[in-house]
């Protein structure tokens, strides 16, 4: 109960994906893989059920975060999200989502404060719920599909090789937060505009 207690909370930060053995590892997963390095190093306690997802509450950099992986499929990923914000009485200024972009070559990121859907179902139904288009998220690069006759959803939902692996494409988001490095990314506003720059303050060890 002391877990999912309506204390304070800062952030959301959800990471996309879809539940199940046989999407583990999967370039539509990037998000799910993301938050379980991160939870990792931040030491973060286990994953419950709550807010029809996989939720952990942490501490990250001097606030109060909750990891988010909802477990509605992609397509219905805003469901969770939404929820969870009411819970925290959190609006979209404070929702961090991790995903996967096609058009990014793997290890890439790019970071958004708002925009469209860019084709991605999850993006899509989270701006549904929502309301608003206006809400961060960072794009991590999972490759394009190997030639223009390869089914999208069959690319999406391919796993990741383990050459790919060796890139250490979700390592990039914590380590680049951590030690500061986010800051030299593209689309500099995201660490500068509020709340997100205390947030993403250099925290190098």
């Amino acid at each position: 109960m002391a877990l999912f207690g309506r204390k304070p909370v800062d952030f959301v930060i959800a990471g996309l994906g879809n539940p199940g053995r046989e999407y583990e590892k999967t370039r539509h997963n990037t998000g799910f893989m993301a938050l379980d390095y991160i939870s990792g190093r931040l030491n973060a306690p286990g994953f419950g059920l709550k807010h029809m997802a996989l939720a952990s509450r942490c501490s990250a950099f001097g606030h109060n975060v909750l990891l988010l992986k909802p477990q509605t499929y992609m397509n219905a990923s805003g469901s969770s999200v939404a929820d969870a914000l009411a819970y925290y009485r959190l609006s979209p200024a404070e929702l961090i989502v991790i995903y996967d972009d096609i058009s990014l070559d793997i290890g890439r990121l790019r970071i958004r404060l708002k925009g469209s859907d860019g084709g991605h179902n999850g993006i899509k139904s989270i701006i549904s719920c929502l309301g608003t288009d206006s809400f961060a998220r960072i794009k991590v690069g999972v490759g394009g599909k190997p030639h223009p006759d390869y089914d999208l959803a069959d690319w999406v939902l391919s796993k990741f090789t383990a050459a790919e692996l060796k890139i250490k494409i979700i390592f990039t988001i914590f380590n680049a937060v951590r030690s500061g490095r986010i800051r030299a990314l593209p689309f500099s506003s995201f660490i500068s505009s509020k709340p997100y720059s205390s947030f993403f303050s250099s925290k190098a060890s």
